[in-house]
């Protein structure tokens, strides 16, 4: 939402403490009535409180006093209202901006950051105390069959990764795209997180934001709940997705400091897939001939591999490259404008899309597909979200138990052997013995099935013959092969789903059979690629989904590890309550979430917490502002990676214009000493000791508003031009991707930062003898000459398609587009309006059929 109020230049520059202690005193300041209904004056060093139109309204009477304080902000809800405008004012979507962000090299307030240190809820201590429930222990109210999403959301709630990050990081949660999922989620877990404790809360706004999404959950059927979440974790990840930048200097650093991002650290704008799918690679596989000990091709452009994760937590490193050995990155936050500043060459970056939900869930498998006729071998990288196992049947688990005596199927070629000898590490530790014992007691009472057997069986060689032949590039026939996986990046939280439920043509049903899975030390290590990072291979469970019942019929509980008194909870609907892990190990799991874990970094915490102690007792000289995204890794990752300040600074070492009014939401305070050992442990950067807003970026900012106003009023003068043509039509109509079109509107409209590339028309025209004409079934924009020559010599590209005007209908095909922006003058009339939104504006574009 966006409002137009010109009164808000008269807004004064408020910090949070001072609304805070409005909220506290919650009293009118004529009548002293207290409740919902109180009003504070927003005018420049005013702040009065008064109440609303349920008491007094002396909220009113002050603003007929004084004309100017118009703006006045309500405590309970937040909303802020202007009297003269007679509407609400949304401050940080308002025309004209606040003057905060439009101030030239303005030095940001620091005392609206938050300064580190120690919780000040000891929330064991309470609970212990007076009786209380540790938080987090909310039920959620059924809607109506939607158990599926109550438990998979129960047991997101208990992932702390994700639970802190809504919790402390509200400030990156901003996005206004549709349908608001991130901020409706953020509003439950702090609902189901807060101190007062409430029995339930109703999850409404997750259950109408994920049925605009994902059709299919509307209605009140009963759904799967891994299907819910795999639609849920991508919404998520569209939302909150945004560029993950980090500078050249600290990637190329020693890697026992940095975790390079890289392509294959996120899924960028790909949908999440689970690896079994094979439809999640970001890279087209290729072939080349195997080697019995290496199965990724050698490339001159590929990047180094990463080095030990153990010591990209930390440990005995030096300081990035960038800085020296007291952790001060030269550079990284430069002063107010001057010669050396304009002088400063910017840093090359690597960005890409990245969230916290790709962080969090986000791992790398290497798919392997060996010709057993020429041994070639086809690789493909994909990346995971979930790790979807198959339940192995008798016969299955025979062989696999077997394997690590050897007796393997036999076939051909040294990438299977490699494969399913990998798989029997699992099974090493057993002797003859116990396996004859386990034989004949899975002979008589039916097999025994761990979770290691389920990951054994994924990752395990299956044989492509019969109907399912490989076709090989190299022999450019169908082949028999054998197909193998691995794991080339472990996720910070392993997601892993056993499937049960088979769905046939006539009917579904369901794997009852009992699944083993360990509550602590889940070892990864036998299905790890030999270049993947040896680091933290080792997870500890956190939460799991059970379902009980038939696949026609059932009911799913969550059962939960609480993060603040280390107790097993049972999660069902509206009702939570204790139960002992015995009781959790024998539920019949479906969704399990792990966790890694990681003394090192327990260690480094405590370390931390040490400093920050001394710190308060000896007040440094300085202040380090780090972001608050970083500090929730640290708190809750077992590798939180290299310290990223580049989500609230930008690449000069300021404060971006739009960030400014917010950033003391982004970043928190550090101590000198805190910061040093930090920076020493982890690297990255760039070191911030004060906040302003950065005068490149300003006229940056501006250059781009007037080069976005310059090209739509341009635009649309040739388009009322070519729309108020009389007499015969023009002789000549370009067609325009549709597409592209859409993304340049969506930067004149400023819904993207970054205009777009050249003009792509090659998925709507086709070559026939040299000339580009219009592919068939094909969705396009009709432009006159002047119109696509502007275009086309502005941003280039093509190929031209022109459309001949032979049909007097040609002229009725022209697109219509009257974008609005900041400096947009008055919309076009009515009469001439086609297609209408929001906003006032629209377009046509036409369709090929």
């Amino acid at each position: 939402a966006s409002s137009s109020c010109p009164h808000v230049t008269t807004v004064g520059d408020f910090t949070k403490e001072d609304i805070i202690k409005k909220q506290e005193q919650s009293q009118c300041e004529s009548c002293s009535a207290s409740g919902p209904s109180l009003w504070a004056c927003l005018y420049k060093d005013c702040l009065y409180v008064g109440c609303g139109e349920a008491f007094a309204d002396h909220s009113t009477q002050h603003f007929h006093k004084l004309c100017e304080h118009s703006v006045t902000l309500n405590l309970t809800t937040l909303r802020v209202w202007c009297y003269l405008c007679e509407c609400e004012v949304f401050l940080e979507n308002n025309v004209p901006p606040l003057p905060s962000g439009t101030t030239h090299s303005r030095r940001l307030s620091g005392a609206r950051v938050y300064v580190a240190d120690r919780d000040s809820e000891d929330e064991e201590g309470d609970a212990a105390a007076g009786g209380l429930k540790p938080r987090g222990l909310t039920g959620l109210q059924n809607l109506g069959n939607t158990c599926y999403m109550n438990a998979a959301l129960q047991a997101l709630s208990n992932c702390p990764q994700l639970t802190n990050f809504f919790l402390d990081c509200g400030g990156f949660v901003r996005s206004d795209r549709k349908p608001g999922l991130a901020k409706n989620y953020m509003r439950l877990v702090r609902e189901i997180w807060h101190k007062r404790r409430p029995s339930y809360v109703v999850p409404s706004g997750i259950a109408y934001g994920i049925k605009m999404v994902c059709p299919v959950f509307r209605g009140y059927s009963q759904q799967d709940a891994q299907e819910f979440l795999r639609c849920f974790l991508d919404q998520l990840h569209e939302e909150l997705k945004s560029e993950y930048q980090m500078p050249q200097s600290a990637q190329s650093a020693p890697a026992a400091e940095v975790e390079e991002p890289g392509e294959d650290s996120s899924q960028s704008d790909a949908e999440f897939e689970t690896c079994d799918s094979g439809l999640s690679s970001e890279k087209s596989s290729y072939s080349e001939e195997a080697t019995p000990d290496l199965l990724l091709p050698d490339d001159e452009n590929k990047e180094p591999p990463q080095r030990n994760a153990e010591e990209k937590a930390g440990g005995d490193a030096a300081s990035v490259a960038t800085g020296d050995g007291d952790g001060w990155c030269r550079g990284g936050n430069l002063p107010p404008p001057g010669g050396a500043f304009r002088a400063t060459k910017r840093k090359k970056l690597s960005a890409q899309l990245n969230s916290i939900v790709s962080e969090i869930f986000d791992g790398r498998i290497l798919s392997s597909v060996q010709c057993l006729t020429c041994d070639t071998v086809s690789t493909t990288r994909e990346t995971f979200q979930d790790l979807s196992l198959p339940i192995p049947s008798r016969d299955h688990l025979a062989v696999l138990h077997a394997q690590q005596h050897g007796v393997t199927p036999s076939s051909k070629g040294t990438g299977a052997a490699t494969s399913s000898g990998a798989c029997s590490d699992v099974y090493s530790h057993q002797s003859w013995l116990s396996w004859m014992f386990g034989w004949m007691f899975n002979w008589l009472w039916g097999p025994s099935i761990s979770l290691q057997d389920c990951l054994s069986a994924f990752f395990s060689a299956d044989e492509l013959k019969g109907d399912n032949m490989y076709s090989c590039d190299k022999c450019h026939k169908l082949r028999n092969g054998v197909k193998f996986s691995k794991v080339l990046q472990l996720p910070e939280v392993l997601c892993v789903h056993l499937k049960r439920f088979r769905h046939e043509v006539m009917f579904s049903s369901k794997i009852s059979n009992y699944v083993s899975f360990p509550l602590e030390g889940l070892d990864m290590s036998p299905f790890l690629h030999q270049d993947c990072p040896r680091g933290v291979t080792t997870y500890d469970l956190t939460a799991l989904i059970c379902h009980d019942g038939t696949a026609g019929s059932g009911h799913y509980r969550a059962y939960a590890l609480n993060c603040l008194n280390e107790q097993w909870y049972e999660f069902d609907d509206q009702y939570v309550t204790s139960v002992d892990p015995q009781t959790v190990q024998n539920c019949e799991a479906y969704v399990l979430f792990y966790r890694k874990t990681s003394d090192e970094m327990i260690k480094k915490r405590n370390r931390t917490l040490e400093l920050m102690e001394r710190s308060r007792r000896e007040r440094g000289l300085l202040n380090f502002y780090v972001s608050k995204q970083w500090v929730n890794k640290f708190n809750t990752f077992a590798q939180p990676g290299p310290i990223n300040n580049l989500d609230f600074l930008c690449v000069h070492g300021g404060v971006h214009p739009s960030k400014a009014p917010y950033v003391e939401d982004l970043c928190t305070v550090f101590s000198q000493s805190v910061w040093e050992y930090l920076h020493d442990s982890f690297g990255g950067g760039p070191a911030c000791t004060h906040l302003y807003v950065c005068p490149t970026c300003t006229a940056e900012q501006e250059a781009l508003e007037r080069r976005r106003h310059q090209e739509l009023e341009t635009f649309m003068a040739l388009n009322r031009e070519f729309q108020s043509r009389e007499g015969p039509p023009p002789a000549t109509v370009f067609a325009l991707s549709a597409a592209w079109f859409k993304q340049w509107e969506a930067f004149l409209r400023a819904r993207q930062s970054e205009p777009p590339g050249p003009i792509d028309n090659t998925p709507i025209s086709t070559g026939k003898g040299g000339q580009q004409s219009l592919r068939v079934g094909t969705d396009y924009a009709s432009l006159s000459e002047a119109m696509w020559r502007f275009l086309q010599g502005t941003y280039g590209g093509g190929p031209e398609v022109v459309l001949q005007a032979a049909l007097p209908q040609l002229a009725s095909m022209a697109v219509r587009v009257a974008c609005t922006t900041r400096s947009s003058t008055s919309p076009p009339t009515p009469a001439k309006k086609l297609c209408t939104g929001d906003d006032g504006t629209g377009h046509i574009l036409t369709h090929q059929q």
